[in-house]
């Protein structure tokens, strides 16, 4: 969050797993009630990266500093943060009401002062007052999800920190939890650091993100950042499908196309740029009815079409490759599959990497 002190830093941060680096020297600030989230595929470092946040490992090389003070050798359950785990780790044979006080029991308080906190997340989080007593297991696995986060909050962490919560249930409850999160994030205004290697949940609630591939941390930046400026290949194809062709800079000012015999006016290009990768979304390719409708275009023929909901992906077959074109589902494409078609693109909307 533009202005904001950081809450957490990480300064030169390395894990190192017998000759094999985990996490490989990452610098990185998370600012006071951010909501910042680390993507990346298996085998990137992000949990290892987590449990060295959240205290359960501490790191080979390098500092972690909670509000300016280094913290490396400071156990889990001394540090002012909280996890909540994919397994959720929640008492099975204990109401909800137990669960969500047991760090207020642990710290000593009142009864009466438990209950009244426990039924104020309660209504916080969704959960009906009625659950209070109800067992944890007869609950459903999204309140089960929300038991888990109250508990959580009635720590009073300055960091919540959230291990794939939300990767063992299924697609639609998913989406409802997102989007409870995030406003479950404005409300309380905590730090939340969160990892996953959903790109989709990622982009939906976090204010920054960060992707990790072997063990660094490649691009960080809001959702929009990320999406619409990948500095690398790997980031633009992590982020969402795209449309990817190899290309080099000939002497004229454009851009040569390896296959396909085809030249390319460029985006803006980067300093020093002489070949690459041209990354066009699908939202950005369009159907043409003549190619000079377009700063770029290219001949194909209609191979197949996917319905996403709102969307609707069309395959275009041009030689031996395939690009994707999208379009919304109120306007389709007018023709039929195995049409002749030309297909453009505006230079403003590709993007040039060098990875």
């Amino acid at each position: 969050m533009q202005g904001a002190e950081p809450i957490l830093s990480l300064k030169a941060v390395r894990k190192m797993f017998g000759q094999h680096a985990a996490v490989d020297s990452i610098d990185l600030d998370i600012a006071e009630g951010e909501f910042f989230t680390i993507v990346g595929p298996s085998g990137s470092g992000k949990t290892t990266m987590l449990r060295m946040l959240a205290g359960m490992d501490t790191p080979t090389s390098g500092d972690i500093l909670l509000k300016g003070a280094r913290i490396n050798d400071v156990p889990a359950n001394k540090r002012p943060t909280c996890m909540v785990f994919q397994s959720l780790a929640l008492f099975p044979h204990r109401t909800v009401g137990q669960n969500i006080e047991f760090p207020l029991k642990i710290r000593g308080e009142a009864p009466e002062k438990r209950k009244a906190r426990a039924l104020q997340l309660m209504d916080l989080l969704r959960l009906p007052q009625s659950h209070y007593a109800k067992n944890v297991m007869k609950c459903s696995g999204g309140e089960r999800q929300r038991v888990a986060l109250a508990r959580a909050l009635a720590y009073d962490p300055q960091i919540l920190f959230f291990d794939e919560p939300l990767s063992a249930i299924d697609y639609k409850l998913r989406k409802t939890l997102e989007k409870e999160l995030k406003d479950i994030h404005r409300e309380t205004k905590k730090t939340f650091v969160y990892i996953t290697h959903s790109l989709e949940e990622a982009m939906v609630m976090s204010d920054r993100i960060g992707v990790m591939r072997a063990g660094k941390l490649v691009q960080v930046g809001t959702p929009q950042e990320i999406y619409t400026t990948p500095n690398t290949r790997f980031v633009s194809e992590f982020v969402g499908d795209v449309n990817v062709m190899p290309v080099s800079l000939d002497s004229g000012g454009m851009l040569h196309a390896k296959g396909f015999g085809a030249r390319f006016k460029p985006p803006n290009l980067p300093q020093g740029f002489r070949e690459g990768h041209l990354v066009i979304r699908p939202e950005y390719i369009r159907f043409l009815s003549a190619a000079p409708e377009a700063d770029n275009a290219l001949p194909g023929r209609v191979y197949n079409e996917y319905a996403l909901g709102s969307r609707i992906q069309y395959q275009v077959r041009v030689g031996d490759s395939v690009f994707l074109v999208e379009k919304l589902r109120q306007q389709p494409f007018s023709g039929q599959l195995d049409d002749e078609v030309f297909i453009g693109w505006d230079a403003a909307d590709a993007i040039l990497v060098t990875d």
